[in-house]
């Protein structure tokens, strides 16, 4: 069976958005000519095994713009871009993604998951989408969280987990650029 991936971006002390929504601590995108040899071929191992990523409508807007033209993100924005997505929202009615294939609204998330994950293919990666995160959660319906720790504290704003959650540790993972990964996976996924 396929598995639900969400990724977050956080601080050390647990924020995965600032009081403003924002993710100022973010150090830059992961892929560039000075990249971490190392933190690439993280980056790329995660991209390489998923074939449908599932955003929440806000990253959708916050990003449409400048992923589909990304062309200095080489590799990985090509793998990115050609990704099918599903895009969650109760008020977008289409999601172009540039010359891309356009993301396909779904108004009924954690049907399209439960759908998604019988179906045959590779993992699905749930990127960013915070509040979208935390629904899929209490459904029942992640299966592993992959937190890119940056080296910087918050102090308030959004934390990654709003409620308790059983953790099982899978990887823990310090890269030379200062970010850490830490996966878990989550103990009673899928019920």
């Amino acid at each position: 069976m396929r598995k639900l991936i969400a990724q977050q971006w956080v601080t050390v002390d647990n924020i995965a958005a600032e009081e403003d929504g924002g993710l100022s601590f973010v150090s830059g995108e992961p892929i560039s000519e000075k990249t971490d040899p190392a933190f690439k071929t993280s980056v790329m191992a995660l991209i390489e095994s998923v074939d449908t990523m599932l955003l929440g409508a806000n990253t959708y807007v916050q990003h449409r713009d400048y992923w589909p033209h990304a062309t200095e993100q080489g590799e990985y924005g090509q793998w990115l871009n050609d990704l099918t997505k599903f895009v969650a929202s109760t008020t977008l009615h289409d999601a172009p993604w540039g010359h891309f294939p356009a993301a396909t609204v779904t108004r009924d998330p954690a049907a399209t998951v439960r759908e998604l994950k019988a179906q045959d293919g590779q993992d699905i990666w749930l990127w960013g989408s915070l509040t979208l995160m935390h629904f899929l959660l209490d459904a029942g319906l992640v299966d592993e969280v992959r937190m890119m720790v940056c080296p910087v504290s918050r102090g308030k704003g959004t934390r990654v987990f709003a409620d308790r959650q059983d953790l099982k540790p899978v990887e823990a993972t310090l890269f030379e650029n200062g970010i850490a990964l830490l996966r878990y996976e989550i103990s009673g996924a899928g019920r």
